[in-house]
């Protein structure tokens, strides 16, 4: 197993300090935030007691993270949250959450390789690359580094696009290259 496929293992000790196994050293929420943002799954418990802490801190660090003005979490979804620890709709929001999320990551992925697309007809384009880096640049900075943690492409399962989408997406990138250059004009 490769270091990525297993989680990092960080250990909390009584002075309630975090410990990195792998480097030996002591971190921060927001180090664990860079591990995660990074596409590396963590994993945090209590060394005395041998307890899971994992999702007591990954709750601190977004509560901190809106504290400070970061709000990625409307108001509305963070009341229907709270209702959901109350009703009989708890059963489906964990599934629903994972879902949007894993919805959220196959677009990003989808888009890229739309992108990078060899048969792309717009690759020929002067200054195609350029734009292509700045466009994955900004999809990298609106999601937060999501996309790093889908799978590698070689991991990923091969969905067919049927003919007619496959147009309709080349025919939207080309409206959007259109009113790109026209912006740069």
């Amino acid at each position: 197993m490769s270091e990525q496929d297993t989680p990092l293992l960080i250990k909390r000790y009584a002075s309630r300090r975090l410990y990195n196994t792998e480097t030996s050293d002591y971190v921060t929420l927001e180090d664990i935030a860079k591990f995660i943002r990074e596409g590396r799954e963590v994993q945090i418990i209590d060394l005395k007691s041998g307890d899971d802490l994992t999702r007591q801190y990954l709750l601190q660090i977004i509560a901190e993270h809106e504290s400070r003005g970061e709000n990625v979490l409307p108001l509305g979804v963070l009341n229907d949250l709270v209702r959901s620890y109350t009703t009989q709709a708890q059963s489906v929001v964990p599934d629903f959450l994972a879902m949007s999320f894993e919805m959220l990551r196959d677009g990003q992925v989808k888009a890229a390789e739309n992108l990078s697309s060899v048969a792309n007809p717009l690759s020929a384009m002067p200054g195609f690359e350029a734009m292509q880096a700045q466009q994955q640049a900004f999809l990298k900075a609106m999601t937060g580094g999501w996309a790093a943690m889908t799978a590698p492409e070689s991991e990923a399962p091969k969905e067919t696009t049927k003919p007619s989408e496959l147009d309709e997406i080349k025919e939207q990138l080309a409206d959007l290259q259109s009113k790109l250059s026209k912006m740069v004009k």
